[in-house]
């Protein structure tokens, strides 16, 4: 049953309900005057005014980051293991032999990486070839992180072929290196067979050997697309028996060294096949002015071997920063070295693997 209330209660009720609303609108219309007004967001943005930029000035690290050095090295015992327990004081940077105050210095284990696999397809290598082939193949599953690295597989014998592209892709990876082959055309092969000089170059590389002019394009079109804080590395595989390069092995040297990328050489070859030979000098040369190291395997463990070694020294460095003292930007080439100062570390006979030298910026 519902009971109506007495007119006069209901009167009363009204006015008290109405002077509750009227109290708290009251309320609220006060404290939104004391509030600031919320700005309408706009879709172009409105220029700073000079007193707001003074007072948020360019942080004064990125200005000293800019002229930092960065040099990758590795130590080695004299049985060529990998020491991984090296301190900032244990070492000592010299440029041009002047001592450089260091500002960073930190063990790199985890950087990415961007490879370059570097195949020689001339005749010298048809009784190597699978091998070489199946050992890329292992490096490029136990080493590449898909997302982290990315690896491009280039042939060449007068010329280079680019089997694949830099990719994080593994399947992609494995393609390439399967697609890699002798490159002999039936022509050079039949007079090459006779004794016969091969055709000239312009008309067809495949009888000859152009390694540098390969590094080197290597270097300007495949390394250069890595991204800025990559380990950039080309691994070569040849007998480093150059044929037909127009490129001198000095200004591979050179690109490398300012590209920062590392040449790891294996040197490798058919021992059946009777022209030319393995040119242990220039292989050992390119690597060792690029920071990198020469690899010669006499048989197939000993080729996985040393992809093996190229893995753990990609994974087992160091990183030293310095700002020069020398802060004059003239981009002139100069000269870097690493010296151990610990007394015990010295006695241990380690050695230091680094690049020996940069180009300083210029103007």
């Amino acid at each position: 049953m519902h009971h109506k209330l007495p007119a006069q209660s209901t009167l009363i009720a009204a006015v008290f309900l109405g002077g509750l609303l009227v109290c708290n609108w009251q309320r609220v219309h006060s404290q939104a005057q004391t509030q600031p007004k919320p700005q309408p967001k706009s879709t172009t943005q409105t220029p700073q005014s000079p007193t707001t930029q003074l007072t948020e000035p360019e942080p004064e690290v990125v200005r000293v980051e800019t002229n930092l050095v960065n040099t990758l090295f590795t130590a080695v015992d004299k049985d060529r293991h990998f020491i991984t327990s090296l301190r900032a004081e244990d070492v000592r940077i010299f440029e041009n032999e002047v001592a450089q105050p260091v500002s960073l210095f930190e063990h790199e284990t985890d950087r990415p990486l961007s490879l370059a696999i570097l195949v020689d397809t001339s005749r010298s290598q048809v009784g190597v070839l699978e091998d070489e082939k199946s050992a890329a193949r292992k490096f490029v599953d136990s080493v590449i992180r898909p997302d982290k690295d990315r690896a491009a597989v280039i042939s060449f014998t007068g010329v280079p072929k680019v089997e694949q592209d830099l990719t994080n892709d593994l399947v992609r990876l494995r393609r390439g290196i399967e697609r890699v082959k002798i490159e002999f055309s039936p022509e050079n092969e039949r007079r090459l067979a006779l004794g016969e000089d091969p055709l000239p170059k312009d008309q067809d590389p495949t009888g000859y050997t152009g390694i540098w002019d390969a590094m080197w394009a290597t270097l300007n079109n495949h390394l250069t697309k890595a991204p800025e804080q990559t380990r950039k590395a080309i691994i070569l595989l040849s007998d480093g028996d150059d044929t037909s390069s127009t490129i001198k092995k000095q200004d591979v040297i050179d690109l490398a060294v300012k590209f920062d990328a590392v040449i790891y050489s294996i040197g490798i070859r058919d021992r059946d096949f009777p022209e030319g030979k393995l040119d242990s000098d220039a292989l050992k040369k390119i690597s060792d002015r690029t920071g990198g190291r020469a690899f010669f395997p006499t048989q197939p463990s000993e080729l996985q071997q040393a992809f093996s070694q190229i893995d753990q020294e990609l994974r087992s460095q160091y990183l030293i920063a310095y700002s020069p003292v020398n802060k004059n930007r003239d981009g002139s080439y100069r000269r870097i070295r690493l010296e151990l100062v610990n007394p015990e570390l010295r006695k241990q006979k380690l050695q230091l693997l680094y690049r020996e030298g940069y180009y300083a910026r210029g103007n």
